[in-house]
């Protein structure tokens, strides 16, 4: 499949990880699915497709706002795949204050202590 000279290709988000993904095919594979569900919204939201150009509050939207009615075990995950998000754009961006995310991943470690260690 050729490309038209001088089109723009699509930003690929599992390259952008490929530096930071650890640990299982299973899990390497969830982080890219969530930073694609993750890329799009933002994308859409804001028309920013690279994740150089994106800047905390995107990510901080996406957590307060994607995951407002999802599972404590989803916004967990999630939140570890913003996190890799951050480590690879060398980022020290915290998302401690988001206040249902945090509540629902203290839940949730509280109830899984062996996932309670750090990315």
């Amino acid at each position: 499949m050729s490309s038209k000279p001088g089109a723009i290709q699509p930003f690929d988000i599992e390259l952008f990880l490929a530096g930071v993904l650890t640990g299982s095919h299973v899990t390497r594979q969830r982080h890219v699915r969530q930073a694609k569900i993750i890329q799009a919204e933002i994308a859409q939201r804001w028309q920013r497709e690279a994740p150089w150009t994106w800047q905390r509050k995107h990510l901080v939207w996406f957590l307060e706002h994607y995951l407002d009615s999802r599972s404590e075990s989803t916004c967990y995950y999630y939140l570890l795949t913003v996190r890799l998000l951050a480590r690879r754009l060398k980022k020290q961006w915290v998302f401690r204050h988001m206040g249902r995310v945090l509540k629902h991943h203290r839940a949730f470690i509280q109830t899984n202590p062996t996932l309670a260690r750090p990315i």
